[in-house]
């Protein structure tokens, strides 16, 4: 389907994705450790602070962006995985094949833009 060249290129990407979402994960724990360690000996009321968004607020936030990192990485160990079953680049909707030009751009495609837009 694919040339081993384009293959090596599509796993260059991948494996950009994850330093990515590595990094963005790695920092986004630190802040999150940050405030519940800066809030853990603070006696403060932020819920009725009207100067700003809530501590919890801050948590919540940094929380749905990591687990949005964590997801990112699952989805690149799939891309792996189907690399290695020979499946990549294969819509899991209609059998066709994934363009190259879609996989350049979301190397982590499961399926093809008309099965994608389906959904």
């Amino acid at each position: 389907m694919f040339s081993s060249a384009e293959i090596e290129e599509l796993r260059g990407a991948l494996a950009q994705r994850r330093r990515e979402a590595e990094e963005r994960l790695a920092s986004l724990e630190g802040h999150f450790e940050d405030i519940v360690e800066a809030t853990a000996s603070s006696n403060v009321d932020d819920e009725h602070d009207p100067e700003g968004a809530t501590i919890a607020f801050e948590r919540s936030q940094i929380d749905a962006l990591a687990r949005s990192a964590r997801a990112e990485l699952e989805e690149v160990d799939a891309a792996y995985e189907r690399i290695g079953a020979g499946t990549y680049g294969v819509c899991e909707g209609c059998g066709q094949a994934i363009p190259l030009a879609r996989l350049r751009v979301r190397p982590t495609a499961r399926t093809c833009v008309t099965c994608a837009s389906r959904t």
